[in-house]
């Protein structure tokens, strides 16, 4: 299987994750962001980002398979009613916003958190124990209409002993990014031929701010 990206340790693969990940090996940490099933479109950035791919449901088994794939710890984002579909784990991160998200105006509670499902593997270690809630202002989305914040990511990443990262749902790759920044190897795999575009400039920007 030839990569769409190999450089400095970190590896992407442009496919559907479900026929990669029975070739990949073991690795320490799994990291991801998968859709969430909610046929995803943002307002906000309609002009910038199209809907989704394969967001009209949770993707289970295909979160199964790369739980599989962990040695050490798994972390994978979830909304809050993604909560009873999700396999139980050890711990329920809250990432709290510096704004809320948009839903029902007139009968919802603004969130201003979204989950994070934590999952100690056989070889889990902590470099010391973590909160579970942690607190890092929302990017502008401009990579990605869903996207996470480098430094949460590369937060979560230093709570654990690990020395390779893979995301089978790498979107414009920040989880690769936190690794790289993080001194480890990583591999992802993404659908959108775009988001591989935009995760490899990222990657190739030597200040890996973004």
């Amino acid at each position: 299987m030839t990569p769409f990206y190999e450089q400095n340790g970190i590896t992407i693969y442009h496919g559907d994750c479900r026929q990669v990940l029975p070739f990949l090996p073991q690795f320490d940490l799994l990291l991801t962001d998968p859709p969430y099933g909610m046929e995803y479109q943002s307002n906000y950035r309609k002009q910038k980002h199209r809907k989704i791919q394969n967001d009209s449901q949770l993707p289970l088994s295909e979160i199964y398979l790369a739980l599989s794939k962990a040695d050490v710890a798994a972390y994978v984002f979830c909304r809050w009613d993604n909560l009873p579909q999700m396999p139980v784990p050890k711990s329920v991160i809250a990432w709290v916003k510096n704004n809320w998200s948009m839903g029902d105006l007139d009968h919802e509670y603004g969130r201003q958190w979204e989950a994070c499902c934590f999952y100690a593997r056989k070889n889990h270690r902590f470099t010391k124990r973590p909160a579970d809630v942690l607190q890092f202002p929302r990017t502008k989305n401009e990579n990605h209409p869903t996207e996470k914040p480098v430094s949460l990511l590369t937060e979560i990443i230093s709570h654990n002993r690990v020395q390779t990262v893979f995301d089978p749902f790498v979107g414009s790759g920040t989880t690769l990014v936190a690794a790289k920044r993080a001194g480890l190897q990583a591999v992802g795999i993404e659908l959108e031929e775009a988001h591989c575009d935009r995760a490899v400039s990222r990657l190739e920007q030597g200040f890996l701010k973004f």
